[in-house]
């Protein structure tokens, strides 16, 4: 790839503005209709570049799946980790300002709740690595903040937290197929329970 401008871009600008339209596609595609059902063909269509410039970008389905599923682990997290370091310091504002914040973050965008809690299921093994890093950085989160109270249960954390994950993961993907999803408030509220009674002494 050499280094000429065109229509004001270097080269490597230009790679990287279709990355970011192949991304937004994928945000939206992977969504609705699903993973599964989108082709390389219509990513390109809607992202309006042609299939040798996909793959001048990303291997396949499966790298730009990793990449939309990623960036949306990654700003859930940081929204999330914002808040935690702003709550006070006990369990119970801990634990409802990082659910709270999780679960009102992923809700805020029903594509970003598909992806992260239905359709990285339904991409397969592409996503397996991905998925248990996502995983690993929630427990993480999870056992930093609770681990240094007092008030906080001195049984198996880890164990704990991972229950707490699925349960969570679980009350999301109701929230994404239910006909009448159940409100963002009374998720928040289940969530919020679960956790306390699990981890309070």
């Amino acid at each position: 790839m050499n280094g000429r401008s065109y229509r004001g871009m270097s080269a490597e600008e230009r790679l990287a503005e279709r990355r970011e339209r192949l991304i937004s596609a994928a945000y939206d595609l992977y969504a609705d209709p699903g993973f599964p059902e989108t082709t390389i063909e219509r990513l390109c269509a809607a992202a309006r570049i042609s299939n040798r410039a996909f793959y001048e970008c990303f291997s396949g389905r499966d790298e730009l799946m990793q990449t939309v599923y990623d960036r949306c682990v990654r700003e859930t997290l940081e929204t999330m980790g914002k808040a935690i370091d702003q709550a006070p310091d006990t369990l119970a504002s801990r634990v409802k300002t990082g659910v709270t914040s999780y679960i009102s973050f992923v809700t805020g965008d029903r594509r970003r709740a598909r992806i992260m809690h239905l359709e990285v299921r339904r991409a397969g093994d592409c996503l397996t690595t991905s998925r248990q890093s996502a995983v690993e950085a929630l427990l993480k989160t999870i056992e930093s903040n609770v681990a240094d109270l007092p008030e906080a249960t001195k049984a198996n954390q880890r164990l704990l937290a991972l229950g707490m994950i699925g349960a969570v993961q679980e009350l999301l993907i109701e929230w994404v197929l239910a006909d009448d999803p159940p409100p963002v408030g009374k998720l928040i509220e289940t969530a919020t329970h679960i956790f306390h009674r699990s981890f309070v002494t």
